[in-house]
């Protein structure tokens, strides 16, 4: 089955060229490409869609950093011996305006707005020659604006006060914008998204599977809300996503969605696409480390398996903290409890809770882990390794696709919004009695006062979303991370590295160095 994958067609070089239309001689090549000639067929502009998708398998993003930076920074993840470089510096909030995982994040995310931007702009002016061409027209436009409101999503809740990028065209403020209110971010990301919702389809066929849906843009759009304490508009629209003619559901096995069996299913509403390497039969499988537009274009693979795996490069370990907190008390009666995502989150022993076998379906037979070995022991990730196929892996070439947000996430967002507004009654325990009863897990007969309710709440959200990069902005958007990091990491490190400062991320050293209107906002060389 053919699906849409985030690589680069022979569109790319005119994001970058196309606005020089004439030399210094005033030539003009009457058979080469412009930026005005070149978007002018439904063959383009779909390329030019796929193109703006490609960026988030760009450096800084889901390919390979985004889950090193938001693991380390939520402190979900710690630094084994391998762990070197800048990635260091993230585990030990050392990290500065020149970090380059950060640099890179930055600077993916407005690839990934001037492509939305030049897909926005040409499709516009494109005249459509039939009902097919103008419903596709909408489509373009309509997934250009989910992927501008995303990378803007993630700009704001990081950054605070961003440069607002609204258009391709290379007017002086747009080339040296000054950096916008959150407000005035918050409000593009609103409109971008409602008027992506009134385009989107509902789904798509399987050969354009991968692609942004109408749902999608709704649990954005709630998720926005949300991160502003928009409650009550938060629920109206998460809710949308619970009812006709949306389908969503939790899936049966909870593994399936951080395996291969993922690309279908039923509870994911944004993922990100994946596809192993081998599968391509071309390009370069380190891509990640920055061929991502020269090393062979269809390298789509991911790099987590490999780089987390404890049979292979085994760069990180999970944190004691985080395995700790799948024990507590048994909702039913106060008796110590484990839940049952642990064995699906971490290799671990098992008084841990966490799986202590691999290999189940190698033709060898099954292995046991061995959580004493000094090497490769410990606490180690589960989620998005498929050890249970092959002992080691050879290569950084993981197909298996990044969730973003699924439909777990729409039920604990939208139980969070009732608990906020005071509510504890049957809604909100119902729809966090569902994720728990998916995985088997005890439910709970009462959510009790509100403080407790919350308490409950954001326990379910880092047990189901452990290692999935939500962490991090849970902390930062309840005003929390400070000293939650502080006191997990003195325990299990004897150090408190979270500053009040590392509530926002530095504003890159390239980004200050280039654009003067922002170089002049910065305090204290830091945001």
């Amino acid at each position: 089955m053919r699906k849409i994958f985030f690589y680069v067609c022979a569109i790319s070089f005119v994001f970058t060229t196309g606005s020089c239309k004439k030399s210094l001689l005033d030539l003009e090549n009457k058979s080469g490409y412009t930026y005005d000639t070149y978007f002018a067929s439904d063959v383009v502009l779909n390329q030019a869609a796929v193109a703006t998708y490609a960026t988030l398998l760009h450096p800084g993003l889901w390919t390979r950093e985004y889950y090193y930076i938001f693991d380390l920074l939520g402190y979900e993840a710690k630094a084994d011996a391998p762990l070197q470089g800048g990635l260091l510096t993230l585990a030990q909030y050392k990290f500065g305006p020149d970090q380059n995982e950060l640099q890179q994040y930055w600077a993916s995310l407005y690839r990934m707005i001037l492509r939305a931007n030049a897909v926005i702009d040409r499709t516009t002016e494109w005249k459509p020659a039939n009902s097919a061409e103008e419903a596709h027209k909408k489509q373009y436009i309509a997934e250009a604006k989910f992927l501008k409101s995303y990378a803007n999503f993630n700009l704001v809740n990081t950054y605070g006060r961003v440069p607002l990028r609204t258009s391709y065209q290379g007017t002086v403020a747009n080339t040296y914008p000054s950096r916008a209110s959150t407000k005035e971010i918050w409000e593009a990301i609103e409109k971008d998204l409602q008027e992506a919702i009134a385009d989107l389809p509902l789904n798509y066929p399987a050969t354009e599977l991968g692609r942004v849906t109408k749902g999608a843009a709704i649990a954005l759009l709630g998720k926005s809300y949300l991160y502003q304490k928009r409650w009550s508009e938060a629920q109206t629209q998460l809710n949308l996503l619970t009812k006709a003619p949306y389908t969503y559901t939790l899936a049966s096995n909870y593994m399936d969605l951080f395996s291969t069996q993922n690309q279908n299913n039923p509870e994911t509403i944004f993922q990100i696409m994946n596809q192993e390497w081998k599968d391509w039969g071309v390009g370069n499988q380190y891509y990640m480390f920055g061929g991502q537009e020269t090393w062979g274009a269809k390298a789509t693979h991911s790099g987590r398996a490999q780089e987390y795996g404890f049979n292979d490069w085994k760069n990180v370990l999970v944190t004691t903290s985080a395995v700790k907190a799948f024990t507590y008390p048994n909702p039913m009666d106060g008796t110590v409890y484990k839940d049952p995502r642990a064995k699906f989150t971490f290799y671990g022993d098992a008084a841990s809770g966490g799986q202590t076998e691999y290999c189940q379906e190698c033709a060898g037979g099954t292995k046991p882990f061995n959580f004493n070995d000094p090497s490769t022991g410990g606490y180690r990730w589960l989620k998005y390794q498929y050890y249970n196929k092959l002992a080691v892996y050879g290569g950084p070439t993981s197909g298996i696709n990044a969730q973003v947000i699924r439909f777990a996430d729409v039920k604990l967002m939208l139980a969070e919004t009732y608990i906020q507004q005071g509510v504890t009654s049957s809604i909100p325990l119902g729809l966090i009695n569902d994720v728990r009863n998916r995985v088997g897990a005890v439910p709970y007969t009462s959510l009790g006062s509100q403080a407790e309710a919350l308490n409950i709440l954001m326990r379910e959200r880092r047990l189901e979303f452990c290692g999935e990069q939500s962490r991090y902005f849970d902390l930062i958007r309840w005003g929390i991370a400070k000293q939650t990091i502080n006191a997990e990491r003195q325990i299990e490190e004897g150090a408190q590295p979270f500053q009040d400062k590392n509530v926002l991320l530095p504003i890159p050293l390239g980004e200050k160095e280039t654009n003067p209107n922002v170089a002049k906002d910065i305090q204290n060389d830091w945001n």
